[in-house]
């Protein structure tokens, strides 16, 4: 467990289709109709009430994020956000990664939400390094905690032994700064 101000940001190894909080965020596609990694996993998980508000949203430009009921799952929310695929880091990947946590953030914030799980957006299948996305995220998160506070918990939820030792590293050296 980390704390900046008054927040306090969870490293959580497993599945974020199990997560209890206000809203977990979904790296979704574009058309939020659903996919494979996390977003097939919170589809499935979440039933058909996400993917049919979904289809009244009618999409999601990278970088922005939406928010819909969490159907079967155990949050109150999903907030479906869109990361950049990574194409070499010179096609403002960094910048859109950035936005797509900053933005799920500020949505959770005009829901009044308290607690919020992130997976590691763009990291699977649009293939962003682990590292520097991870870089990324915990700035994201930092910068908005500093700047706009209003959340109690930050979860990073991973899924593998890795990505978790990674955010582990980043996060500790943060603390002891």
């Amino acid at each position: 467990m980390y704390k900046i101000n008054e927040t306090i940001i969870n490293l959580i190894k497993g599945d974020i289709t199990k997560i209890e909080t206000d809203a977990i965020v979904n790296a979704a596609n574009n058309t939020l109709l659903g996919g494979g990694g996390v977003d097939g996993a919170i589809h499935r998980a979440g039933g058909p009430e996400i993917l049919d508000q979904c289809k009244k949203i009618g999409g999601c430009p990278t970088g922005e994020a939406r928010i819909t009921t969490a159907g079967n799952l155990p949050s109150n929310y999903v907030i479906h956000t869109v990361g950049p695929v990574y194409r070499g880091g010179d096609n403002r990947e960094a910048e859109l990664l950035y936005n797509a946590y900053y933005n799920s953030l500020k949505l959770a914030k005009e829901y009044n939400l308290k607690t919020i799980a992130f997976p590691s957006i763009s990291t699977g299948v649009y293939g962003y390094p682990i590292d520097k996305a991870s870089d990324i995220a915990i700035k994201a998160v930092t910068d908005f905690i500093e700047e706009k506070g209003s959340i109690d918990k930050v979860d990073f939820v991973l899924f593998s032994d890795n990505d978790y030792e990674i955010y582990e590293k980043k996060l500790n050296k943060l603390m002891n700064e």
